[in-house]
Protein backbone atom coordinates (compact mmCIF):
# COMPACT_ATOMS: atom_id res chain seq x y z
CA UNK A 1 0.00 0.00 0.00
CA UNK A 2 2.77 2.77 0.98
CA UNK A 3 3.92 1.92 -2.86
CA UNK A 4 1.24 2.77 -4.34
CA UNK A 5 0.66 5.96 -2.23
CA UNK A 6 4.35 7.19 -3.96
CA UNK A 7 3.47 6.37 -7.32
CA UNK A 8 0.14 8.18 -6.92
CA UNK A 9 2.36 11.46 -5.87
CA UNK A 10 4.93 11.46 -8.23
CA UNK A 11 1.82 11.09 -10.94
CA UNK A 12 0.71 14.29 -9.50
CA UNK A 13 3.84 16.51 -10.12
CA UNK A 14 5.16 15.59 -13.36
CA UNK A 15 4.04 17.77 -16.21
CA UNK A 16 1.88 17.31 -19.03
CA UNK A 17 3.70 16.30 -21.92
CA UNK A 18 1.22 17.08 -23.98
CA UNK A 19 0.03 21.00 -23.04
CA UNK A 20 2.18 22.96 -25.28
CA UNK A 21 3.22 25.63 -22.09
CA UNK A 22 5.59 22.80 -21.73
CA UNK A 23 7.65 23.12 -25.18
CA UNK A 24 11.00 24.26 -25.37
CA UNK A 25 11.03 28.20 -26.29
CA UNK A 26 13.29 27.22 -29.37
CA UNK A 27 10.14 24.86 -30.59
CA UNK A 28 7.47 27.44 -30.33
CA UNK A 29 5.94 28.87 -33.24
CA UNK A 30 7.40 32.37 -34.57
CA UNK A 31 5.68 35.43 -35.01
CA UNK A 32 5.29 36.52 -38.30
CA UNK A 33 5.43 40.10 -37.72
CA UNK A 34 8.69 39.11 -36.98
CA UNK A 35 9.54 38.05 -40.42
CA UNK A 36 11.05 40.87 -42.50
CA UNK A 37 11.44 41.02 -46.78
CA UNK A 38 14.98 42.14 -47.66
CA UNK A 39 13.16 43.71 -50.75
CA UNK A 40 10.56 45.24 -49.11
CA UNK A 41 12.00 46.56 -45.52
CA UNK A 42 15.36 47.69 -47.39
CA UNK A 43 19.18 47.76 -45.53
CA UNK A 44 17.48 48.61 -42.46
CA UNK A 45 16.26 44.85 -42.18
CA UNK A 46 19.37 43.97 -42.88
CA UNK A 47 20.93 45.62 -40.07
CA UNK A 48 18.09 44.91 -37.35
CA UNK A 49 18.72 40.99 -38.79
CA UNK A 50 22.49 41.26 -37.89
CA UNK A 51 22.36 43.31 -34.52
CA UNK A 52 19.32 40.55 -34.03
CA UNK A 53 22.36 37.27 -34.43
CA UNK A 54 24.89 39.55 -32.57
CA UNK A 55 22.56 39.71 -29.58
CA UNK A 56 21.53 35.85 -30.08
CA UNK A 57 22.21 33.40 -27.56
CA UNK A 58 23.90 31.49 -29.98
CA UNK A 59 27.95 29.88 -30.77
CA UNK A 60 30.27 31.88 -32.97
CA UNK A 61 29.66 29.67 -35.51
CA UNK A 62 26.23 29.93 -36.38
CA UNK A 63 26.31 33.62 -35.78
CA UNK A 64 28.87 34.12 -38.64
CA UNK A 65 26.57 32.05 -40.53
CA UNK A 66 23.65 34.05 -39.80
CA UNK A 67 25.83 37.48 -40.70
CA UNK A 68 27.19 36.35 -44.07
CA UNK A 69 23.56 35.62 -44.98
CA UNK A 70 22.49 38.61 -44.56
CA UNK A 71 25.13 39.78 -46.31
CA UNK A 72 24.31 38.22 -48.81
CA UNK A 73 20.74 39.12 -48.92
CA UNK A 74 21.79 42.95 -48.69
CA UNK A 75 23.99 42.22 -51.78
CA UNK A 76 21.66 41.08 -53.68
CA UNK A 77 19.30 43.58 -52.87
CA UNK A 78 21.73 46.67 -53.97
CA UNK A 79 22.17 44.58 -57.19
CA UNK A 80 17.75 44.27 -57.95
CA UNK A 81 18.00 48.35 -56.92
CA UNK A 82 20.52 48.77 -59.77
CA UNK A 83 18.95 46.82 -62.21
CA UNK A 84 16.23 48.73 -61.60
CA UNK A 85 17.81 51.89 -62.38
CA UNK A 86 19.80 51.29 -65.29
CA UNK A 87 17.09 49.86 -67.00
CA UNK A 88 15.06 53.05 -66.68
CA UNK A 89 17.62 54.73 -67.59
CA UNK A 90 18.26 52.50 -70.70
CA UNK A 91 14.63 53.12 -71.70
CA UNK A 92 15.21 57.06 -71.43
CA UNK A 93 18.38 56.81 -73.79
CA UNK A 94 16.19 54.58 -76.48
CA UNK A 95 13.00 56.53 -76.31
CA UNK A 96 15.43 59.91 -76.94
CA UNK A 97 17.56 57.98 -79.84
CA UNK A 98 14.24 56.84 -81.26
CA UNK A 99 12.63 60.04 -81.35
CA UNK A 100 16.03 61.82 -82.73
CA UNK A 101 16.28 59.50 -85.27
CA UNK A 102 13.00 60.40 -86.37
CA UNK A 103 13.76 63.67 -86.56
CA UNK A 104 16.58 63.51 -88.58
CA UNK A 105 14.81 60.58 -91.18
CA UNK A 106 12.36 63.20 -92.08
CA UNK A 107 14.77 66.35 -92.30
CA UNK A 108 16.84 64.30 -94.67
CA UNK A 109 14.15 63.08 -96.23
CA UNK A 110 12.89 66.89 -96.91
CA UNK A 111 16.07 67.81 -98.21
CA UNK A 112 16.92 65.06 -100.50
CA UNK A 113 13.33 65.37 -101.82
CA UNK A 114 14.01 68.97 -102.17
CA UNK A 115 17.32 68.66 -104.78
CA UNK A 116 16.71 65.89 -106.05
CA UNK A 117 16.35 65.43 -109.93
CA UNK A 118 12.83 63.09 -109.48
CA UNK A 119 11.25 66.71 -108.05
CA UNK A 120 12.52 68.89 -110.76
CA UNK A 121 9.82 71.20 -112.73
CA UNK A 122 9.11 69.19 -116.51
CA UNK A 123 5.63 70.71 -116.76
CA UNK A 124 3.43 73.93 -116.78
CA UNK A 125 -0.38 73.70 -116.90
CA UNK A 126 -2.22 76.51 -117.66
CA UNK A 127 -5.76 76.73 -116.62
CA UNK A 128 -8.42 79.57 -117.03
CA UNK A 129 -6.72 81.38 -120.29
CA UNK A 130 -9.31 82.11 -123.05
CA UNK A 131 -7.96 85.67 -124.35
CA UNK A 132 -4.37 84.66 -123.62
CA UNK A 133 -2.38 81.80 -125.44
CA UNK A 134 -1.63 78.92 -122.87
CA UNK A 135 1.29 77.62 -124.72
CA UNK A 136 2.97 81.82 -124.21
CA UNK A 137 2.44 81.29 -120.99
CA UNK A 138 4.44 78.16 -120.52
CA UNK A 139 7.03 79.57 -122.57
CA UNK A 140 7.42 82.12 -119.71
CA UNK A 141 8.78 79.18 -117.59
CA UNK A 142 11.51 77.84 -119.79
CA UNK A 143 13.99 79.32 -117.71
CA UNK A 144 12.44 77.37 -114.70
CA UNK A 145 12.66 74.28 -116.20
CA UNK A 146 14.58 71.53 -114.59
CA UNK A 147 14.20 73.47 -110.75
CA UNK A 148 13.05 71.54 -108.44
CA UNK A 149 9.62 72.29 -107.03
CA UNK A 150 9.98 73.27 -103.52
CA UNK A 151 12.86 75.51 -104.70
CA UNK A 152 10.49 77.97 -106.93
CA UNK A 153 9.89 80.63 -105.35
CA UNK A 154 6.81 83.48 -105.72
CA UNK A 155 8.83 85.77 -107.14
CA UNK A 156 10.23 83.84 -109.86
CA UNK A 157 6.77 83.25 -110.64
CA UNK A 158 5.23 86.41 -110.84
CA UNK A 159 8.07 87.67 -112.79
CA UNK A 160 6.94 85.20 -115.31
CA UNK A 161 3.67 86.32 -115.36
CA UNK A 162 4.00 90.03 -115.13
CA UNK A 163 4.69 89.89 -118.99
CA UNK A 164 1.13 88.91 -119.59
CA UNK A 165 -1.32 92.12 -119.00
CA UNK A 166 -4.29 90.58 -119.07
CA UNK A 167 -3.76 88.77 -116.51
CA UNK A 168 -5.78 90.06 -113.22
CA UNK A 169 -5.36 87.64 -110.66
CA UNK A 170 -3.49 83.60 -110.16
CA UNK A 171 -2.67 81.13 -108.43
CA UNK A 172 -0.19 78.00 -108.34
CA UNK A 173 -0.32 74.89 -107.22
CA UNK A 174 2.62 72.24 -107.53
CA UNK A 175 2.30 68.38 -108.22
CA UNK A 176 4.98 65.63 -107.70
CA UNK A 177 6.71 64.93 -108.79
CA UNK A 178 7.34 67.64 -111.84
CA UNK A 179 3.80 69.56 -112.83
CA UNK A 180 3.33 73.28 -111.86
CA UNK A 181 -0.32 74.03 -112.33
CA UNK A 182 -0.72 78.05 -112.87
CA UNK A 183 -4.82 79.01 -112.75
CA UNK A 184 -5.10 82.66 -113.96
CA UNK A 185 -8.21 84.88 -114.12
CA UNK A 186 -8.11 86.95 -116.51
CA UNK A 187 -9.42 91.09 -116.92
CA UNK A 188 -12.96 91.43 -117.36
CA UNK A 189 -13.29 94.00 -120.25
CA UNK A 190 -15.86 97.13 -118.85
CA UNK A 191 -15.86 98.74 -122.41
CA UNK A 192 -14.09 100.71 -125.28
CA UNK A 193 -12.36 103.96 -124.98
CA UNK A 194 -12.45 106.20 -128.00
CA UNK A 195 -8.64 107.86 -127.53
CA UNK A 196 -8.66 109.45 -130.52
CA UNK A 197 -5.68 107.24 -132.01
CA UNK A 198 -8.33 103.91 -132.23
CA UNK A 199 -10.07 101.86 -129.75
CA UNK A 200 -9.19 100.54 -126.43
CA UNK A 201 -10.95 98.11 -124.70
CA UNK A 202 -10.21 98.22 -120.95
CA UNK A 203 -11.36 96.55 -117.64
CA UNK A 204 -12.84 98.40 -114.91
CA UNK A 205 -8.82 99.44 -113.68
CA UNK A 206 -8.55 100.94 -116.88
CA UNK A 207 -6.04 98.29 -118.07
CA UNK A 208 -5.89 98.20 -122.08
CA UNK A 209 -6.72 94.67 -122.75
CA UNK A 210 -6.89 94.89 -126.68
CA UNK A 211 -6.60 97.70 -129.31
CA UNK A 212 -9.45 97.11 -131.56
CA UNK A 213 -10.73 98.72 -134.79
CA UNK A 214 -14.16 99.03 -134.45
CA UNK A 215 -16.54 98.48 -131.08
CA UNK A 216 -17.20 94.46 -131.02
CA UNK A 217 -21.06 93.58 -130.26
CA UNK A 218 -21.85 93.57 -125.85
CA UNK A 219 -18.96 96.17 -125.31
CA UNK A 220 -20.28 99.60 -124.61
CA UNK A 221 -18.66 102.90 -125.79
CA UNK A 222 -17.70 104.44 -122.54
CA UNK A 223 -17.30 108.30 -122.98
CA UNK A 224 -16.22 110.41 -119.77
CA UNK A 225 -14.29 113.48 -119.79
CA UNK A 226 -11.28 112.57 -117.82
CA UNK A 227 -10.51 109.16 -119.41
CA UNK A 228 -9.67 106.06 -117.37
CA UNK A 229 -8.75 108.04 -114.51
CA UNK A 230 -11.56 110.24 -114.13
CA UNK A 231 -13.94 109.53 -111.44
CA UNK A 232 -17.02 109.36 -114.06
CA UNK A 233 -14.85 106.21 -115.64
CA UNK A 234 -14.97 104.76 -112.37
CA UNK A 235 -18.83 105.15 -111.90
CA UNK A 236 -19.69 103.28 -115.40
CA UNK A 237 -17.10 100.79 -114.50
CA UNK A 238 -18.99 99.36 -111.44
CA UNK A 239 -22.44 100.03 -112.80
CA UNK A 240 -21.44 98.21 -116.03
CA UNK A 241 -19.86 95.08 -113.79
CA UNK A 242 -23.53 95.16 -112.00
CA UNK A 243 -25.66 94.65 -115.04
CA UNK A 244 -27.13 91.31 -115.82
CA UNK A 245 -25.77 89.51 -118.78
CA UNK A 246 -29.26 90.06 -121.11
CA UNK A 247 -29.05 93.34 -120.19
CA UNK A 248 -25.70 94.22 -120.81
CA UNK A 249 -25.56 92.24 -124.09
CA UNK A 250 -27.75 95.43 -125.64
CA UNK A 251 -25.70 98.05 -123.97
CA UNK A 252 -24.55 100.40 -126.75
CA UNK A 253 -22.98 103.40 -124.65
CA UNK A 254 -22.33 104.70 -121.47
CA UNK A 255 -21.84 107.97 -120.43
CA UNK A 256 -21.58 110.30 -117.43
CA UNK A 257 -20.22 114.12 -117.14
CA UNK A 258 -19.67 112.98 -113.17
CA UNK A 259 -19.93 110.21 -110.71
CA UNK A 260 -23.62 110.73 -109.89
CA UNK A 261 -24.80 110.98 -113.29
CA UNK A 262 -24.10 107.64 -115.21
CA UNK A 263 -26.69 107.02 -118.17
CA UNK A 264 -26.93 104.36 -120.45
CA UNK A 265 -28.18 103.64 -123.78
CA UNK A 266 -29.70 100.65 -125.10
CA UNK A 267 -30.06 98.98 -128.67
CA UNK A 268 -33.27 100.44 -129.86
CA UNK A 269 -32.27 104.13 -128.66
CA UNK A 270 -34.02 103.66 -125.06
CA UNK A 271 -31.66 105.41 -122.60
CA UNK A 272 -31.54 104.77 -119.02
CA UNK A 273 -31.43 107.44 -116.41
CA UNK A 274 -29.01 105.39 -113.11
CA UNK A 275 -27.06 108.04 -111.41
CA UNK A 276 -24.81 107.06 -109.14
CA UNK A 277 -23.21 104.17 -108.72
CA UNK A 278 -24.27 103.75 -105.39
CA UNK A 279 -26.72 100.48 -104.89
CA UNK A 280 -25.79 99.24 -108.36
CA UNK A 281 -26.87 96.07 -108.02
CA UNK A 282 -30.56 96.80 -106.86
CA UNK A 283 -30.86 99.52 -109.62
CA UNK A 284 -30.18 96.41 -112.09
CA UNK A 285 -32.42 94.07 -110.97
CA UNK A 286 -35.05 97.19 -111.32
CA UNK A 287 -33.75 97.86 -114.80
CA UNK A 288 -34.31 93.78 -115.59
CA UNK A 289 -37.39 93.43 -114.55
CA UNK A 290 -39.05 97.19 -116.21
CA UNK A 291 -37.01 95.73 -119.68
CA UNK A 292 -38.93 92.67 -119.73
CA UNK A 293 -42.40 94.28 -118.84
CA UNK A 294 -42.00 97.10 -121.59
CA UNK A 295 -38.96 96.22 -124.21
CA UNK A 296 -36.56 98.84 -125.20
CA UNK A 297 -38.07 99.01 -128.56
CA UNK A 298 -41.52 100.39 -126.93
CA UNK A 299 -40.09 102.65 -124.76
CA UNK A 300 -37.81 105.83 -124.63
CA UNK A 301 -36.24 105.92 -121.43
CA UNK A 302 -35.54 104.19 -117.89
CA UNK A 303 -35.43 106.23 -114.77
CA UNK A 304 -33.90 103.82 -112.16
CA UNK A 305 -31.89 106.78 -110.10
CA UNK A 306 -34.60 106.28 -107.54
CA UNK A 307 -34.72 102.68 -107.72
CA UNK A 308 -37.95 102.28 -105.01
CA UNK A 309 -40.00 104.57 -107.44
CA UNK A 310 -38.61 103.65 -110.84
CA UNK A 311 -40.61 105.68 -113.95
CA UNK A 312 -40.76 104.33 -117.72
CA UNK A 313 -41.62 106.96 -120.24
Amino acid sequence: MPRTSSATNATEVLPDLRDPAGLPDAAAPRNPADARDPAVDGPAAFADRAEGVADAPRSPRAAKRALAAAARERRRYERQEVRRFTKRSRRRRITWAVAVGAVLAVVAVVGIGAYSPLMALREVRVEGAQRIAADEVQGAFATLLGTPLPLIEGDQVHAALARFPLIETYATETIPPGTLVVRIVERTPVGVIDTGSGLELVDGAGVVIERLDERPPGQPLIEVEGGVADEGFRAVAGVVRSLPADVRSQLVRATADTADDVRLELEGGASVVWGSAEDSSFKADVLATLMRAAPPDTVSQYDVSAPTSPVTS
